[in-house]
């Protein structure tokens, strides 16, 4: 009994002095948190203010690079440049926050975390990212700009800006086309506008029995006092074709390149050709169909059978 007594009163003591021990270093891991959170709580305010100041001076960076770019690019590199420009200065002074904030995190560890979180963005939001370098790439190469009129997978119209993500189409009815910048970058891209000056043509036919020769420079004549045909390059008139009941002869002449400009001088052109055409005496003929008579058809001039309305003789019917 003495034993045991012995032995229950040592394993309380043990007992007791092991909470005391474990609430001392509970005791003593919370009142380092303490003064660790009150040593930080001024570096902190001072990453809040570096903050502050960056982003500030983000602003200040993007308004200013925007104003350089706006007098020597296009307002939509100008815009789009400028805002990457503005977002790199913002992410350069958050590193910075953080290295005072944490002064145990080394800038290599940073770099770093920021690649291993580039790579995770990267697979989390790839259309973004692939449509934001897209542009980025359309800006520097600057295949086209703002207010060029290009078609591109289909649709045709005005370019009314690059963004970030998108480039913007206007078509010529009015309406706003939005196409991802990737889809833009991958394809192919006319561009209408790129050189002041373009060629449209149409082809006009004449009957064998006029003189090809008389028919293209009439053609040429009536081409040439169009208002909006330049003369240099020289309008043209070519025979094309022989078809099956005309002479056909392709006008090729050169005109502003901007689309309402070129309908407006292709309707004049048209109608100075038929016009020129006419008081010429020079026949432009319509298409010559040939008719092969069925059993039906001569049947029902002839009147010797009965004709169904599918064009059938009925078999009862006189022959």
């Amino acid at each position: 009994m003495a034993v045991s007594a012995v032995l229950a009163t040592s394993m309380s003591r043990w007992l007791i002095a092991a909470d005391d021990e474990a609430t001392d270093e509970i005791a003593e891991s919370a009142n380092s948190l303490w003064e660790t959170t009150l040593d930080s709580i001024p570096r902190v305010g001072i990453a809040l203010l570096v903050i502050a100041v960056g982003w500030m001076l983000s602003r200040a960076i993007r308004w200013v690079m925007r104003r350089y770019w706006m007098r020597r690019q296009t307002p939509s590199f100008a815009r789009v440049m400028s805002k990457v420009v503005g977002w790199i200065a913002l992410v350069v002074v958050v590193l910075l926050a953080i290295a005072v904030t944490f002064p145990s995190v080394k800038p290599v560890d940073l770099l770093a975390g920021l690649g291993f979180f580039s790579v995770a963005v990267g697979f989390a939001f790839q259309d973004i990212l692939e449509n934001t370098l897209s542009g980025i790439l359309l800006l520097f190469r600057q295949p086209f700009r703002s207010g060029d009129q290009i078609t591109v997978m289909e649709r045709s119209g005005t370019v009314a800006g690059i963004t970030i993500r998108e480039t913007r189409l206007r078509t010529y009815d009015g309406e706003l086309v939005v196409i991802p910048n990737r889809d833009v970058y991958k394809n192919v891209i006319d561009v209408h506008t790129d050189d002041d000056l373009h060629r449209i043509d149409f082809v006009v036919g004449i009957a064998y029995e006029n003189d090809a020769d008389e028919a293209t420079s009439a053609i040429v004549d009536a081409i040439r006092s169009v208002d909006g045909v330049h003369d240099t390059p020289a309008p043209l008139a070519l025979v094309e074709e022989l078809g099956v009941s005309t002479v056909d002869i392709r006008a090729l002449f050169w005109v502003d390149s901007q689309r309402a400009n070129s309908i407006m001088v292709l309707d004049a052109a048209i109608k100075a050709v038929k016009r020129k055409l006419d008081a010429a005496g020079i026949e432009m003929p319509a298409d010559i169909v040939a008719l092969q008579a069925t059993p039906s058809f001569k049947a029902a001039l002839q009147n010797e059978a009965e004709v169904t309305p599918a064009g059938s003789v009925r078999n009862d019917s006189p022959t």
